[in-house]
This record gives structure tokens, sequence and C-alpha cells, in this order.
């Protein structure tokens, strides 16, 4: 059976996200900024890219190389064309983050947003090896209720994510990453409107 997320229409997937009573979307799109422009490096790469969300917040003088990764194609062809300002410098790259064969590109920084729910501690680590950045940060959902998916209009789009997703626990998180030799450098914490909350952490190697 297909990755779930092949079959997310992402104009349902962005709408739901940007729900007042949900408002992930913006939030994380305030925290990608500070993402983007705290390390000094050349080149980014952005796990799970969906309709790039943020990417207005790459600085064009700073960032030569901007890799956006994702399972679905057609997120990706939405990318292009909704940031053509950075058409000399965005990589969009389709393909499996659980694929034990996985090959990528090296970046110096690599972006995971609400993104290891979906493939899992040990297959993040995967990725983190192939990439091989100096920096890893991720943002992660952290549930006070039993709910994953916000209540919406949208929440029929998302039934099948249950099939791959893990819940998250921020000390998981820095064990898995000191196991391949990340040592974490950053925590910040951002309340959502519906109980949640998003947590980004950083890591350097």
């Amino acid at each position: 059976m297909n990755n779930p997320w092949i079959d997310i229409d992402l104009n349902s997937y962005e709408n739901h996200m940007s729900l007042e009573n949900v408002r992930q979307l913006q939030t994380m799109n305030q925290m990608m900024k500070e993402q983007f422009s705290v390390y000094d490096v050349e080149s980014i790469m952005v796990l799970g890219i969906a309709g790039g969300n943020g990417l207005e917040h790459i600085d064009r003088e700073k960032i030569k190389c901007v890799y956006g990764v994702d399972i679905n194609q057609e997120y990706l062809n939405e990318c292009s064309k909704r940031y053509t300002v950075l058409d000399t410098i965005f990589k969009p790259v389709c393909v499996d983050l659980s694929d034990l064969n996985l090959r990528l590109p090296y970046a110096d920084l690599l972006v995971a947003n609400l993104l290891i729910e979906y493939i899992g501690y040990g297959c993040f680590q995967n990725v983190v090896k192939a990439v091989k950045p100096k920096y890893v940060s991720c943002i992660i959902q952290i549930n006070t209720d039993t709910s994953f998916v916000s209540d919406s209009p949208y929440l029929h789009v998302f039934d099948r994510l249950d099939e791959i997703h893990h819940q998250m626990q921020e000390d998981e998180l820095v064990n898995v990453m000191q196991e391949i030799g990340y040592i974490s450098r950053l925590t910040d914490e951002k309340d959502l409107p519906n109980g949640k909350k998003l947590v980004r952490l950083d890591f350097y190697k």
C-alpha cells in the first residue's frame, strides 16, 4: 500500500494547518525563519517540504543551495511554481525516506519539521547519516490530548496517517541523535491554540 502522504491534497493540508484553532502553518513559518538564519551555512535540506512553507525566509545572498525533499512529486512541483525567486538554487528531490538504501546529497543544515513523526526515529537516524550535516534542526509536535490531528473540516483527509504516525518525545529524540554523534544545542517551544505545542530541537556535530 502506498504512503498516505502521496494521496493527501496539498490545499486541504495547508487549509487545515492554517485554521485559527490549529495555527501550525503560521507558527512553524515563524520558527523556520530562525532555523534558516541562525547558522552560518551555504546549503540547506528541508525534509517533508510539502508546499514550501517558510521558503520565503531563505536569504539568497547567503544560501547557495536548497534541497526540497518530499515523497509527493506534486508537492515539489508546487514548491517550484511558488518560489520562482529560488529557481537557481532550489533543487527538488522526490524520495521515500524509509528506503534503507537511501542516498541523499550533503547539506550543511538539515531541517526536519513535523517529519520524524511519520518516519520514526530509526529511519531519521538513517537519513541524518546519509546527509551528514553539520547542523540538524527539528520541529516536533507534542500532543496534550489523545489525537495527533486537530479537529477540523478537513479531518477526513488525514484518515490514513495513523498507519505511519509515531508519537514523539523530546528526550527520546535527544537520545537517538546522541547515538549517531549529534549533541543537543537548543530547545524552543511554541504553544498552539488547541493545547498542543511545537518543540524545536537543534543539534550539531
